[in-house]
Formats: structure tokens, C-alpha cells, sequence
């Protein structure tokens, strides 16, 4: 056998290993929030590569991909935390029963590089550096809706919720800090590792942190269903796990 046909079958041979070949390439069109971006950045292209599959992924803030969906978004996949896919389930925007899970999530708590960093290793004192902070920044989105819940069982939502500053419409909370807009930011550790000018403190106290899970849903009128299937079968491959890990997910 020469080079080229060793090649070739190589190539067929992975593919298969995905349920593809170059002669059924297919173009999946992915909906997907933004705390995903930095792992997908990476995990598409070794897909593509794999599989001779196209993936075209466009990005929203959690807090609005839900309005895009039912305003007539097209896709094959979406990807968001359960609290984003669940009421799409139930309004029928969703396949029931597609949804595969593939990363986990959490919170963690930012100054601006060089600040003092607040101790955060127990509720109580996750609770003073909030309440001593001039300036709190959160996302809309789920990592922020959790955070409210949190707040609010420490005593403290009305007084962090009249300093609290808010992303600008697709800006990380990171950025805010970075800016010196916010004193001290709470997000996912996803949306943080890759904004500059920030030192991340660390995770959320563990008795008050809920995480958030990542997973792909099938959009009902799909037109690449089986490529799709592949892609969210390889998103929980063990090929995708140290990328996840890498940009501060969790893999299942």
C-alpha cells in the first residue's frame, strides 16, 4: 500500500469512528452561549478535521438565546445550561429527550490584576467581601441568576443588588472588572480564564455554589440531525475532555 492509500484509509478509519466520512459531510448549524465559547473555539476544528463535518456556531448571551430561539432562529443544536433548555422543551422549541449533558460548571469570584483579594473560603466571609465591596458585577445569565438566589439567602440581595454593575450587552463580567467598573466579579470560571487584567480569587464557597450543566438539544426542524448527533456524542468524548477541563469546564 503507498503513502496516499495509507492516508486515505486512515482518514476513513477515523471516521467512521465518528459515524462519518467525507462523502457524507454535513453542515450543523449550533446555537450556543457564550461560557462555551473558549472550549468550542478549540473542540470544532478537531471535529471538523475528524469527520469532514462543517460546524457553524453563533453566539448569545444566556439570557437572550431563549427570545432567539422563539423568534425563529434556525438550527440544529443548541447548547446552554438547563435552566436556558427546559422551558424551550416544554414550549415544544426543543426535542424532548435529546438532550445530552457534557460539562459542568461554576461560579468564581474576580478583582481586578493586582487588587487585594478578598477571602472567600466560607459563606460568612463570601458574604463581608460582597458587602464591603463598593462595586459587584454578575451576568444575566445563569451563573448571575444563581447568584441572586445566593444573595438572597445570605440576607444581602437588596444591598449588593443597589451597587451592582452589569455587563454591557456581550461583555464579560471579567471585563467589567478589568475596567475597574466593578470591585469584585462573579461568574462562571469558563467566562473568566480568558479575559485579561484580572486575578481570579477563586470558586464560590462550595455550600453555596449549584452547578451549572452544559448540554446539547436538538432544535425540531434540524437540517443535519445525524451530524448533529455525532457532534454532541463527541462534545462527552474522551477526546473533549482535556479541552473542556483546559478552559474551566467540568467534563461528564
Amino acid at each position: 500500500m503507498d503513502r496516499r492509500s495509507i492516508v486515505v484509509a486512515c482518514v476513513a478509519a477515523v471516521g467512521l469512528l465518528f459515524g462519518s466520512s467525507p462523502m457524507n459531510a454535513a453542515e450543523v448549524i449550533v446555537l450556543s452561549t457564550t461560557s462555551a465559547r473558549e472550549a468550542l473555539a478549540e473542540l470544532v476544528p478537531m471535529f471538523q478535521r475528524t469527520t469532514g463535518h462543517t460546524v457553524i456556531v453563533t453566539y448569545s448571551p444566556g439570557s437572550g438565546i431563549g427570545e432567539k430561539i422563539r423568534s425563529g432562529a434556525a438550527g440544529d443544536l443548541l447548547i446552554a445550561p438547563a435552566e436556558f433548555s427546559d422551558p424551550l422543551v416544554k414550549e415544544g422549541r426543543l426535542v424532548g429527550g435529546s438532550r445530552v449533558d457534557f460539562a459542568r460548571s461554576g461560579s468564581s469570584v474576580a478583582v481586578r490584576a493586582g487588587a487585594p483579594k478578598p477571602d472567600i473560603s466560607s459563606p460568612e466571609s463570601f458574604k463581608q467581601a460582597l458587602l464591603a465591596a463598593r462595586t459587584v458585577s454578575y451576568s444575566r445569565g445563569a451563573s448571575g441568576l444563581q447568584l441572586v438566589e445566593v444573595m438572597a439567602r445570605l440576607g444581602i440581595a437588596d444591598v449588593v443588588k443597589q451597587k451592582s454593575v452589569f455587563p454591557e450587552p456581550g461583555e464579560l463580567v471579567g471585563a467589567v472588572v478589568a475596567r475597574g467598573a466593578a470591585e469584585i466579579g462573579i461568574q462562571q470560571l469558563s467566562e473568566l480564564l480568558p479575559v485579561s487584567g484580572i486575578d481570579i480569587v477563586g470558586p464560590v464557597p462550595s455550600e453555596l455554589q449549584k452547578d451549572i450543566v452544559y448540554g446539547t438539544s436538538a432544535l425540531p426542524d434540524g437540517k443535519a440531525p445525524e451530524a448533529a448527533r455525532i457532534f454532541a456524542a463527541f462534545l462527552r468524548s474522551p477526546t473533549a475532555a482535556p479541552v473542556l477541563e483546559k478552559h474551566g469546564l467540568r467534563p461528564m
